[in-house]
């Protein structure tokens, strides 16, 4: 019988340890190179999902395909230049980016804006608007990969949800001025809002029948489609039926209607746009205004979407995402790319997994733009502005705006004043605006903080709102307050009058003033002094102050500040019971936190 001969096993522990970590570290190296050449949506990918992703690029493609042509035009660019933005933005978020639906693109939000900034220059107009797009992408990419790498998305939060709102809702009506001389077959003209909607009022006898009906068709198509299943590509079938339209009825010859004519396709040429740097600080306030846009959208896009994560660090790398395809579209000689917000919510209802599904659209897209874009030359500029009417009316909440009314008068005329500056002045002075009321009204709502007298709850030992619905006592002779603020220097006097018209106004005369700290998240030195002259005035009255619940951060304000040794330690009570209780103990027998 054979014996079978074993290896000899290895009784060194030394080296059966190094082994196990030379095999960790080389499974370690393993991962880290599989995070940087894996993008971020693509990692753990199942091959089941490739059915479900081709399904959410064709549904993406029927959206974008007009709509990117129609946003093109509306930063008065030839259409198929919105096809190279799509493309570009896609492909540098699907490789950097980690949202699994969001989708990057030629976006309306901010293509007004780049189309003021390239006229208020005097770019436009001499020739070659796309090179001054260019110049303009490559600029604000270049802000957005900033911005991201050096992790400041949070600016995004310098916009509240109302003001955000409003401006949406501002550039839709601006978008509408626009718009409307196209969808009448009117001549256009006008550079601001009322300007333009007054040329339309003047010129409106003139208005072309056949190009309102087509607009009008497409605006039927869209909204039937919509009603009776998101999945039918509405826009996508008023593009064909028009373009049939026109060619069948001749309505571009025969009946004046407006046509894109010879869209001249093939692949981009890649290069880098010319530079306008002798323009750059009258060109800043626009860069600045559309990368700020950018990542407003951008994080709102991304709250909205069921993927979002919240790994720290994740929104800033998809605004290096969202960068990146702007500089990528610049160097393809079109437009700032944005997150499209109308894009990402027809991948977020279709049954899409992951960014393979914007990579086979972009695919899809660059292919028209390749090698089929003659039959584009009949497609009527009607259908386009009645496509661009459509974005607008998704761009105007109403139902939010009618929520923000009902739960504040004074933030829904935040987003009002939002709104009609963008609509009637522009958007980087709404956005300026918007900024301003923003932080005025955060402001002062901190430096007039709400406040609360406590009572307690017969019975028991909780000292609650007295004004919040429940039967409550007070105890002869100590008045608890509260504050919902940090005391800082906005709102020190404040507080120290409030506190002093209560001690003024007691129905009977107090022995202590118990000052409830547990929504006070710090004291600056302005509030510890407003804090100090408060003790010295109870103090005169032969009132005590006593401070309640204070958190570790308060309390370590208060002893730096040498307040606690004034008042004193057994002044300081873990509980408002405990410090009521206190009240009527003899003096240095407090029940200190």
């Amino acid at each position: 019988m054979a014996v079978a001969q074993h290896k000899p096993r290895d009784r060194d522990p030394a080296r059966r340890g190094g082994r196990a970590r030379g095999g960790r570290a080389r499974q370690a190296w393993r991962r880290r190179l599989g995070r940087l050449l894996v993008p971020p949506t693509f990692r753990g990918y199942r091959a089941g999902w490739l059915g479900a992703d081709a399904l959410g690029g064709l549904a993406l493609v029927a959206v974008a395909l007009p709509s990117q042509m129609a946003t093109a035009r509306l930063a008065g660019l030839p259409p198929v230049l919105g096809l190279y933005a799509f493309v570009a933005g896609s492909l540098c978020y699907a490789l950097i980016g980690t949202n699994s639906h969001l989708s990057v693109g030629a976006d309306s939000t901010i293509a007004p804006v780049l189309a003021t900034g390239v006229a208020s220059v005097g770019l436009a107009g001499a020739g070659d608007d796309a090179a001054a797009m260019a110049f303009l992408a490559l600029a604000v990419g270049a802000v957005l990969v900033a911005v991201g790498s050096l992790r400041l998305g949070w600016l995004a939060d310098l916009l509240s949800t109302p003001v955000i709102t409003g401006i949406l809702a501002g550039i839709g009506v601006e978008i509408v001025a626009r718009q409307l001389a196209t969808v009448l077959g009117l001549p256009g003209g006008g550079t601001t809002t009322i300007g333009r909607v007054r040329l339309v009022v003047d010129h409106l006898g003139r208005t072309n029948g056949w190009s309102l009906a087509i607009a009008l068709g497409v605006l039927v198509i869209v909204t039937v489609a919509r009603r009776v299943d998101a999945r039918i590509p509405g826009t996508l079938i008023a593009l064909v039926l028009s373009v049939a339209a026109v060619e069948l009825f001749r309505l571009g010859s025969a009946h004046g209607v407006a046509v894109v004519g010879v869209v001249h396709g093939g692949l981009p040429r890649l290069r880098v746009p010319r530079t306008y740097w002798s323009q750059l600080r009258r060109l800043s306030p626009t860069i600045v205004t559309v990368a700020f846009v950018c990542v407003a959208q951008t994080a709102a896009t991304v709250r909205e979407t069921r993927a979002a994560s919240s790994r720290a660090g994740d929104f800033d790398r998809d605004l290096v995402a969202v960068g990146a395809g702007s500089l990528a579209a610049a160097l393809a000689g079109t437009l700032a790319v944005d997150a499209s917000p109308p894009n990402t919510a027809v991948l977020e209802s279709s049954p899409a997994r992951s960014q393979l599904a914007n990579l086979a659209a972009a695919a899809a897209v660059l292919c028209v733009a390749a090698v089929a874009t003659a039959p584009l030359e009949h497609l009527p500029a009607a259908m386009l502005g009645a496509t661009l009417l459509v974005i607008a009316a998704k761009l105007f909440h109403v139902r939010q705006l009618r929520a923000i009314l009902h739960f504040d008068r004074v933030e829904f005329l935040l987003a009002l004043a939002a709104l009609v500056t963008v609509a009637l002045v522009g958007i980087e002075q709404g956005v300026a605006l918007a900024v301003l009321l923003s932080l005025a009204d955060r402001i002062r709502r901190a430096a007039r903080p709400r406040d609360a007298v406590l009572g307690r709850e017969p019975g028991t030992d909780h000292w609650i709102p007295t004004d919040v619905g429940s039967v409550t006592e007070q105890v002869p002779g100590i008045l608890v307050y509260l504050v919902y603020s940090a005391l800082w220097y906005g709102n020190a006097d404040h507080v120290r009058l409030r506190l002093g018209e209560l001690v003024d106004g007691a129905d009977e005369p107090l022995r202590a003033v118990i000052l409830d700290a547990d929504a006070m998240s710090d004291i600056d030195y302005t509030g510890l002094q407003a804090l100090r002259a408060l003790a010295i005035d109870l103090e005169s009255r032969g009132v005590t102050l006593q401070i309640a619940r204070a958190s570790h951060l308060v309390h370590h304000d208060l002893k730096h500040g040498d307040l606690l040794a004034r008042i004193g330690s057994d002044h300081l009570f873990t509980s408002v019971a405990d410090a009521v209780t206190a009240c009527g103990r003899p003096a240095g027998q407090g029940g200190r936190s």
